[in-house]
């Protein structure tokens, strides 16, 4: 899309005789960054050492849009403020360039992804290049290279070895349009987070990462991360821990029991056999009031229990419910019409030793705890609704302070903080926390529950059915079984073939590649069969931190001495649509490697911040609402420079902004003016007090935003100072224009470059010339605020001289009307406290 751009604003006749060239600054400095390695990092004997990380890209098609550079231009900031605090900064970026996306353009567009991709990652790197990133190219990485993937598959291997990638038949999110299967974590409401399509369930064989295993840990550390808070709590969302019991309700066998056999509440259940259906319950205390269980469609108890009058009716509910996709089901579940049915089955409560019916609903969901519920009508909305359709029975067991045992209930009671135990047996009284503990501990007791703590995340599912992917580095044999690809015949290269279109059979179009994947087994040398599925691209970048410091070397992942001094990352700012899906398996991937002692640190990432979102006319920038916009036709025009510190002014980093075009021309106006205040600066003359106080306050303040990514307000500060600059056309002293030279360096790099260069003379780069220092003396302001009181009454503040007498302040005072106006006749006393208060007493 051509999008229309306002003309830079035209210099004033005095800039004239030096205007400011932005392409002609930008061309010369990024030609000498290369010249002299400027942004080339000593990895081995670096000082101080400091990683900024930014979250690389997949290289579409398009090439990159403002709102990468938003990203990519905030990191940046960051790193380059280091390294003038004295860092060291390694700064890398690389391509995340296997996956889907890649693939479906490659199909539309009737390219192979193999000759697509280098296209648009040279594409990008120019992009990228040219908006001036501090970035160290020698360390690129590029996912989709052998040289990469090579050790994406030893990462795998890594995780087979120790029990932790296990393949099972289960079942899976497919999605439909894509032909593969996904993540849960890459289905948000129901549908494909790429293309959203409704996403159905399948029953395929899958590699799997037992990232469950790891729940635990990954959820204790987020108390102490120093992470974006909103990051935080989606994960902690998503792993989902929850306190409570698993509980057996046993179903009798064939002549134990009947119904009509149902024996009244006991505190002694009875002892008996059967066939267990275990459920998951955070609310224990309500067992008194189970009065029926439901199985999922899927729950594999189903054919077992259904009594044979029944089966034909609950074999054709589970066939409807097989045929809806998962946002029907998920609907279902908050859905107030409830569909269901009996199964003709009973199964005892362990609490009431009451038998209580089975039924299946598809608003029970096989993913979910056990993929069988108690369900207590009375304290919960769901079951009540699904109760009061099939008319089963609702009891309260819960009843507020002063409520009534045996009133009777027109809606399910929730209100666990009020709650007292009723009609619960010995239990009765005890608060919903209470009878929590103690009800767990009773049923674990007698052996027929047990407390436990449940978590709602699920294990990694890895397996793609697609082409453009790493293939996952397993031989089947006939005799050996699984046989791992040995880490010296790695990588397991990505076949060339032109037959790579997906299909809806299940199966990767590498089952079509009979050359490739017919080999012998690394054991036994027999003909074996290679695994066909890639993994998916989330495990390409899982570990991808690691890579870049040793990006340059092909015998190790990453190198030991390299990987102890500079990880765990120091600074990582990325796109908080990732703080589930990349972040979570990052975390996980490194603690195994952790545990395994490849790495001696167990979190990647020590510091991470998430940025906003910009928007285009009040939508979010995305392709698929063509409001994209090509920064391309921007930094021609108004230059790199302009476009990051305009993209860092729109608003608070880590909320976003609103892109407009009309805004950017004050930027613009800034950068000239800069530009006219280097040029014109003189020493023959000495600096203004006041401007270097306000130069003073400006220092402190942008040190301060810019390590908390307030870059609008850093931006708001210089813009201000500079008004104090140039107030009057005065000439500038250099000692008050050079400090804001380095304060705009992090913002706008080639101006500053050219600036320092042009102002001091000295060789160095601007960003090796340190920060500026701050003196809080020079800072200090002459006036002061002053509250003024009348009869202890605050009436008004006024400015007054720093060091002021209590007469002159007494005096100043009475000017302001507002103030005047409550002090009749003489006053009877003046308190004063210098630099604070005047308190009038009349």
């Amino acid at each position: 899309m051509t999008v229309p751009i306002e003309s830079p604003h035209a210099p004033s006749p005095a800039d004239q005789p030096a205007p400011y060239d932005p392409s002609a600054v930008e061309r010369k400095w990024q030609q000498r960054w290369q010249e002299r390695g400027t942004n080339r990092v000593d990895l081995s004997g670096g000082e101080r050492p400091y990683y900024q990380l930014m979250m690389f890209p997949y290289p579409s098609a398009e090439g990159l849009h403002v709102g990468n550079l938003f990203a990519f231009t905030g990191a940046d900031i960051q790193g380059r403020h280091q390294r003038q605090l004295g860092h060291t900064v390694f700064e890398p970026l690389g391509f995340d360039a296997f996956g889907i996306h890649s693939e479906n353009f490659a199909l539309k567009m009737g390219v192979h992804p193999a000759e697509m991709t280098p296209r648009n990652v040279a594409n990008f790197r120019r992009q990228l290049e040219r908006a001036g990133l501090m970035v160290d190219w020698r360390y690129v990485v590029d996912t989709s290279r052998p040289d990469y993937y090579k050790w994406t598959q030893w990462v795998f291997l890594q995780l087979l070895e120790k029990g932790l990638a296990y393949k099972k038949r289960a079942a899976v999110n497919w999605c439909p349009k894509d032909k593969t299967v996904l993540a849960n974590e890459q289905v948000i409401a129901g549908a494909c987070e790429r293309c959203g399509t409704p996403v159905e369930q399948r029953l395929l064989e899958q590699w799997f990462f037992r990232i469950t295993a790891y729940a635990e840990r990954l959820l204790n550390d987020l108390d102490w991360l120093d992470w974006s808070e909103t990051t935080k709590t989606a994960q902690r969302n998503w792993i989902g821990k929850s306190e409570g019991a698993r509980v057996d309700f046993l179903v009798p066998n064939d002549g134990d029991t009947t119904a009509e056999e149902e024996a009244g509440a006991s505190d002694n259940p009875m002892v008996m056999t059967g066939t267990p259906i275990t459920v998951f319950t955070t609310r224990p205390d309500t067992i008194f009031g189970a009065t029926y269980l439901v199985l999922a469609p899927e729950h594999p108890l189903v054919e077992r229990i259904t009594a044979p009058a029944q089966r034909a009716a609950v074999d054709d509910y589970r066939v409807r419910a097989g045929r809806k996709d998962l946002v029907a089901r998920k609907s279902a579940v908050s859905a107030k019409e409830k569909t269901g049915v009996f199964t003709g089955a009973y199964a005892h409560n362990p609490a009431t030793n009451a038998l209580i019916p089975v039924w299946v609903a598809d608003y029970v969901l096989m993913d979910y705890g056990t993929g069988a519920i108690m369900a207590v009508p009375g304290h919960d909305e769901r079951d009540f609704e699904f109760a009061t359709q099939f008319a089963l029975p609702i009891v309260r067991v819960v009843a507020g302070p002063d409520g009534d045992a045996d009133a009777p209930l027109t809606e399910a009671y929730t209100d666990d903080e009020q709650g007292r135990l009723v009609n619960s047996g010995r239990f009765d009284g005890l608060s919903v926390p209470e009878g929590i503990r103690a009800i767990s501990a009773w049923l674990e007791e007698m052996g027929q529950g047990k407390a436990v703590t449940n978590y709602r995340l699920h294990d990694w599912t890895i397996s793609r059915q697609r082409y453009w992917g790493p293939p996952i580095p397993v031989i089947y044999c006939d005799t050996c079984g699984t046989v791992p690809v040995p880490v010296d015949q790695l990588p397991v290269e990505l076949p060339l073939t032109q037959d790579f279109k997906p299909d809806d059979s299940g199966v990767s179009p590498l089952a079509r590649v009979k050359e490739w994947y017919e080999v012998p087994c690394p054991k036994c040398g027999a003909l074996g069969r290679r695994e066909t599925d890639v993994s998916d691209t989330f495990l390409d970048s899982a570990w991808y931190f690691l890579r870049y410091p040793s990006a340059d070397r092909d015998d190790v992942p990453f190198d030991p001495a390299l990987t102890k001094k500079w990880l765990p990352v120091n600074s990582y700012i990325g796109g908080n649509e990732h703080a589930v899906l990349h972040l979570l398996y990052s975390r996980f991937v490194t603690m195994v490697l952790h545990d395994m002692g490849h790495v001696d640190f167990d979190e990647p990432f020590t510091k991470f911040r998430a940025h906003g979102l910009l928007i285009r006319d009040g939508a979010k920038m995305s392709k698929s609402k063509g409001n994209v916009v090509n920064p391309d036709e921007y930094v021609e025009k108004w230059g790199a420079d302009t476009l990051r510190t305009y993209l860092m002014f729109l608003g608070p980093y880590e909320e976003g902004g609103d892109f407009r075009d009309a805004s950017i021309s004050g930027v613009r106006r800034f950068l000239d003016r800069l530009w006219a205040s280097v040029r014109d600066m003189t020493t023959e003359t000495a600096p203004d007090p006041a401007v270097l106080r306000k130069l003073h306050q400006t220092i402190r303040k942008v040190g301060d935003d810019i390590p908390r990514l307030s870059y609008n307000t850093a931006i708001a500060a210089m813009m201000e100072y500079m008004k104090t600059l140039r107030f009057n056309e005065r000439t500038p002293h250099r000692d008050e224009v050079m400090p804001l030279v380095q304060l705009v360096a992090p913002f706008a790099p080639h101006l500053a470059e050219e600036l320092w260069e042009r102002g001091t003379g000295d060789a160095r780069s601007v960003f090796d010339a340190g920060w500026p220092v701050f003196d809080a003396a020079l800072a200090a302001e002459d006036e002061i605020e002053l509250a003024v009181q009348v009869n202890g009454k605050l009436r008004g503040r006024i400015r007054v001289l720093k060091e002021i007498a209590q007469a002159d302040a007494l005096a100043a005072a009475l000017r302001e009307e507002n103030i005047a106006k409550f002090v009749t006749g003489e006053p009877k006393k003046v308190i004063f406290v210098p630099g604070r208060l005047l308190n009038v007493v009349v």
